[in-house]
């Protein structure tokens, strides 16, 4: 067999549901699907009983109750048939040429390990196309998600993330890590000397979080995350890692200097470039987006990636560095 797609589980019947339905129209027969289920109550299981008679590919569903996400990778990565294995999220429709775009290029090119972009899908809502939009920008992320390819080195992200199985196996899988487990993942991988890549025709339609809440508690977890991140490999915080942290900074400093010297002219200069930033953003939302309530939604959630990122960030380097607690927060 040539791939196994694997994605962990938890609830949400109806996106897990669509994923798997996905599946069924992808034009490449050689794959199985293994999920990594901890559903509470194992209510998932019973929903998804039907996809085991489909006839497009076998369905593997590995379950304990409270199954942790990199444990549920790693026990349906053990049972694996497939050459390679790819890491999806249960939130993604994969589109129908999915495999036949990554089986191409791996011909073309072959590669140890790999992975895609994500895209927002016509039928989202303007606040899912809104929150993508903050995911890859160039103004938000600068691209790092999988938009731009050049950038100095590619970590593929366990939402569409791929390889070798004798990889994963050769680093030992996932962490313990609980969130940014991809990351540290791919760092392995690429420190292990394995060749990797994006395959920027490859992508998914990830439908992230639903709710503004929702997607600030996702992002302060990753930039939490980016700290363990560089307690085990030094050598991976970048400059760009603080921008975020540095972008809240000055959104609250405009804001200070606004209430406090409203007539000086330090005040005009950093008001007049936080205007240009979001302006910035608004014209490069409606130019991908086509859509001016999502260009203005994206304005907000792209505030509120940065600045939970930026929280994120800080607060976990505060636990280390100046509380002192050996594991930093609790994620």
């Amino acid at each position: 067999m040539k791939f196994s797609l694997i994605s962990p589980t938890f609830g949400r019947p109806e996106e897990v549901t669509e994923f798997l339905e996905s599946l069924l129209l992808q034009d490449y027969p050689d794959f199985e699907v293994i999920l990594g289920d901890g559903t509470p109550g194992d209510t998932l299981r019973p929903v998804l009983e039907r996809f085991h008679k489909n006839e497009r590919y076998p369905l593997t569903i590995i379950y304990e109750e409270y199954l942790p996400v990199s444990d549920a990778r790693n026990r349906a990565a053990e049972v694996a048939h497939g050459e390679y294995i790819i890491f999806l999220d249960s939130d993604c429709l994969i589109p129908s040429d999915y495999l036949q775009k990554i089986e191409a290029h791996l011909q073309r090119k072959p590669l140890d390990a790999f992975g895609g972009p994500d895209a927002a899908h016509k039928d989202f809502t303007a606040l899912q196309k809104a929150i993508s939009f903050s995911m890859t920008s160039l103004l938000t992320t600068g691209g790092i998600r999988g938009k731009k390819r050049s950038v100095s080195t590619y970590h593929p992200r366990g939402f569409n993330m791929g390889m070798r199985k004798e990889v994963f196996e050769a680093v030992n899988g996932y962490s313990e890590f609980r969130c940014g487990e991809d990351i540290e993942l791919s760092i392995r991988i690429i420190k292990a000397g394995y060749k990797v890549a994006l395959i920027p025709q490859a992508y998914v339609y990830h439908k992230r979080r639903t709710t503004l809440k929702q997607f600030f508690k996702q992002v302060f977890r990753f930039g939490a995350a980016r700290i363990n991140i560089w307690k085990r490999h030094k050598e991976e915080l970048k400059l760009t890692h603080f921008f975020p942290l540095a972008f809240m900074l000055f959104v609250v400093l405009s804001l200070l200097s606004a209430l406090l010297f409203p007539k000086s002219i330090i005040t005009s200069i950093l008001l007049v470039l936080l205007a240009v930033y979001i302006i910035g953003l608004l014209l490069m939302a409606i130019a991908e987006s086509k859509s001016l309530k999502v260009a203005l939604l994206a304005v907000i959630t792209s505030f509120t990636m940065l600045f939970g990122y930026g929280w994120g960030f800080f607060r976990n380097f505060w636990a280390y560095s100046v509380q002192g607690k050996e594991n930093g927060m609790s994620l």
